[in-house]
């Protein structure tokens, strides 16, 4: 894992060697063992911060150019499958190897194959920069999933590229206008989608694609089409394989075995994240049967009620025998951290898990330089509650007139929100935020379809005038519109939050707090094969009397005893909505001041001011639309 900038400029008028080590000083969190810079004649100028992971030595440093001389690369990630690819170059075209890192591997693999050959060959996570000096051309590549960020665009003159976008924003030519779409769409979805960034110039490379910047794009600043190698769409096919229940778990441990066992790879100490859920016990179980040692495991806790898995993560550990570090979040500890979120997130982001991921990632990093984590078993083993809501709200609403549909609606929502949350804390049965569930519900009875999705996955409402540009009009998530070959709702709705949920939103959030603490991450689930494999299951062999990830629990439970794992889903949240009405209060009132909104001169200050109240009141709990704009504030007050 590293972080690297650079830029094409065919007419600078600065020094740029200093301008490259500033842009590269700016992300030495993401590699604090080394930083290497590379200049050419050309106008191109390549620069990296490494974090060592395999071959620790000298030959790992990068840029690094290819034997033949043609290529130099930057490159971000790791390739899981290098040593199978140079075993493959070798009886093609022996060769003299420097060092045994995957950055060579994958260099000489471009060399002797081409990039397109070669990222559909590569199992892994990355981000590559590849400067080719007999065509004069750039290629920029990102993974197949995303997990590794890579931002790209022209401003004054200059292509601008790296890992983050605070390595960009050193250099002269980075213009700082924001984009008032993403703006809106940050606003509602808590990220900014793929495809844009915070900044009108500059864009996010599409997961699985690749972009050719030829000499003649270069020279007169144009931006060349996207090459996908890889797409999600691609793998979407409807009950594509028939294995029978056995075979449909056997094959599933026997590829996350083998993608678990590549990961654990590492010159370096390595561990994992473990919440005590199904898909983190899943992978850490896996990583046990492996391992000659136990595996470090690290989980957090809270004190509130409601919010705490640690008890469960260190269940699950003493079972599986792993040497289990955990930390229990004080209000303190989060009070520390939100200051620094603007800076670790560089451009605004609002997942407030990214609190208490940031604090494992900076207690496994005392510790181990590699954590494995079980993202991605909800989006593909369709692990979310809102799926088995959805399914069961709409098989039951799909066939009644619209009429009738919204009158229902309307009846719950003059229903007392307040009064009915109550009934829901004193149940052990119901959920404690009751009315705020129904009034959900009643927002999705009116609508069919996507929109549904939409609503559910929104923080305010597509018609509420959050910002003074959607004027109660606000911009629909990309994604929306993207179709796929998934014939059940539910699939549709695994498709989008894969593309879009995932990639830009959890990724996100694991990549920059962990990268924050120079930790690496990776993402056994994302595995290609895995990935591929998830969608060839009918949706029957994922979802099963009313249970979500019928097949990863199978596996699991042939390592933990069910009674470990058998509870309500919780998922890795804070009492955010606690904390904004006590200790953060005080943080939220001067970002949310009628001063501070008038003065990013976005926000509708009306609007916002009252849904506050009313949170504070206790009227509503809008914990999670009032965070998409703290942390816009916040990130704005930094960035300005």
């Amino acid at each position: 894992m590293c972080g690297f900038s650079g830029f094409y400029h065919n007419s600078p008028r600065y020094d740029q060697l200093t301008v490259l080590q500033a842009m590269t000083q700016a992300i030495s969190h993401r590699g604090p063992d080394g930083e290497s810079h590379w200049l050419d004649p050309n106008g191109i100028a390549l620069g990296h911060r490494r974090l060592a992971i395999l071959d620790l030595s000298e030959n790992g440093r990068q840029p690094m150019h290819s034997h033949s001389g043609r290529l130099t690369m930057i490159f971000n990630g790791e390739c899981y499958n290098y040593q199978k690819l140079r075993a493959e170059l070798d009886a093609q075209a022996p060769r003299q190897w420097r060092g045994h890192s995957d950055t060579e591997v994958i260099l000489e693999a471009i060399d002797h194959w081409g990039m397109e050959a070669t990222l559909k060959k590569m199992m892994g996570m990355f981000a590559i920069a590849l400067w080719d000096h007999s065509s004069q051309s750039l290629i920029l590549a990102r993974d197949r999933i995303g997990e590794k960020p890579l931002y790209f665009g022209w401003s004054k003159g200059a292509l601008l590229f790296g890992s983050e976008l605070k390595a960009l924003k050193v250099h002269p030519c980075f213009a700082s206008e924001l984009n008032e779409e993403a703006v809106d769409l940050m606003i509602r979805y808590g990220y900014v989608p793929s495809g844009m960034s915070i900044y009108k110039a500059i864009s996010k490379l599409t997961p699985g694609t690749y972009r050719h910047f030829t000499q003649k794009e270069l020279q007169n600043h144009l931006l060349p089409e996207e090459c996908p190698y890889w797409r999600l769409e691609d793998n979407v096919v409807q009950n594509s394989a028939s294995y029978s229940d056995p075979e449909a778990v056997d094959g599933l441990e026997s590829l996350l075995t083998d993608a678990i066992g590549q990961q654990m790879i590492a010159d370096v100490p390595l561990g994992a994240f473990l919440s005590g859920g199904v898909d983190s016990s899943t992978i850490v179980a896996l990583m046990q049967k492996q391992s000659t040692r136990p595996v470090k495991t690290f989980s957090i806790g809270f004190h509130e009620a409601g919010f705490n898995e640690a008890e469960y993560a260190k269940a699950v550990a003493n079972h599986l025998k792993t040497d289990h570090t955990e930390l229990y979040v004080t209000h303190q500890d989060a009070l520390d951290v939100i200051p620094n979120l603007p800076t670790i997130y560089c451009e605004p982001f609002a997942d407030s898990s990214q609190i208490p991921t940031y604090l494992v990632a900076r207690m496994a990093r005392q510790q181990v330089t590699v954590s494995l984590s079980g993202d991605a078993g909800d989006e593909l083993f369709a692990g979310y509650n809102r799926y088995l809501m959805v399914e069961k709200i709409w098989n039951s609403i799909r066939w009644l007139p619209q009429p009738l549909r919204h009158l229902a609606s309307q009846i719950i929502k003059v229903m007392p929100i307040q009064a009915i949350n109550k009934v829901g804390q004193l149940s052990n049965k119901l959920p404690s935020q009751l009315g705020d569930k129904l009034r959900k519900v009643a927002d999705i009875l009116p609508l069919d379809n996507l929109a549904i999705y939409d609503s559910l996955t929104s923080h305010w409402k597509h018609k509420d005038p959050v910002t003074l540009r959607s004027n109660g009009n606000a911009p629909f998530s990309p994604h929306i519109k993207t179709s796929s070959k998934a014939a059940s709702f539910t699939e549709q709705m695994m498709f989008l939050d894969t593309l879009s949920y995932l990639v830009d939103d959890i990724l996100v959030k694991v990549d920059r707090a962990a990268m924050a603490n120079s930790l690496e991450t990776r993402v056994p689930l994302l595995d290609h094969r895995v990935v591929e494999y998830a969608w060839s299951l009918p949706l029957s062999q994922k979802l099963r009397h009313g249970q979500t990830k019928w097949p990863l629990r199978q596996v699991l439970y042939r390592y933990v005893p069910r009674e470990l794992i058998e509870r309500p889903k919780q998922g890795f949240g804070v009492p955010l909505d606690q904390w904004l009405r006590g200790t953060l209060k005080e943080w939220a009132e001067e970002l949310l001041s009628t001063e501070a909104l008038r003065q990013s001169g976005l926000l509708n200050v009306e609007f916002v001011q009252r849904k506050w109240q009313e949170h504070l009141s206790g009227k509503r709990n809008w914990q999670y639309g009032l965070w998409n704009i703290l942390m816009f504030q916040a990130w704005l007050k930094e960035n300005a």
